[in-house]
């Protein structure tokens, strides 16, 4: 059972923990909503030259110089439409600097017990571990939590080695 004092265990009604749902390749993925700004389809983005494979490119969103981080190519997975404006981005911010998070498809916000919280399980990937808080087991599939903190940091890692 998750603590209630943990930074990472956004709160919900009942102690119930929030998370904004994504797809990406089929895999559930519960973004902490407390990390959510906002969602969007990221058109009129440009790209950045000599970018990681990961850096989609960049866009000004309401003001705000945004960095378009493309998440299946960092969690080693085949995006469902390769066409990027046509995809969804969660928008978030990290060290004071705006990302959007590029996925298959949106979900919902759902609220789940924090009984239902369990550490990753040894047979998940080791890249997708690096980057999971742990997963909920729900009815008919695995939600896996992904760390947002740690993947800004492992981009920002890579970036400057």
């Amino acid at each position: 059972m998750i603590e209630q004092d943990n930074p990472h265990s956004p709160q919900g009604a009942g102690g119930g923990r929030q998370f904004v749902t994504i797809r990406l390749g089929g895999q559930l993925i519960g973004l902490p909503i407390d990390k959510v700004h906002d969602v969007f389809y990221p058109d009129n983005f440009t790209s950045v030259p000599l970018a990681m494979d990961q850096i989609a490119g960049v866009l000004n969103l309401r003001g705000r110089i945004v960095t378009i981080i493309d998440l299946s190519v960092i969690m080693g997975m085949d995006a469902v439409n390769r066409t990027i404006s046509e995809r969804p981005a969660v928008g978030i911010e990290h060290a004071n600097e705006s990302y959007g998070l590029l996925t298959d498809t949106l979900g919902e916000v759902v609220t789940l017990q924090n009984d239902l919280f369990e550490p990753n399980p040894i047979n998940l990937d080791p890249g997708w571990a690096e980057l999971s808080l742990g997963t909920f087991r729900l009815e008919n599939e695995l939600l896996v939590v992904l760390d947002i903190d740690a993947l800004i940091e492992g981009l920002l890692k890579q970036n400057a080695a």
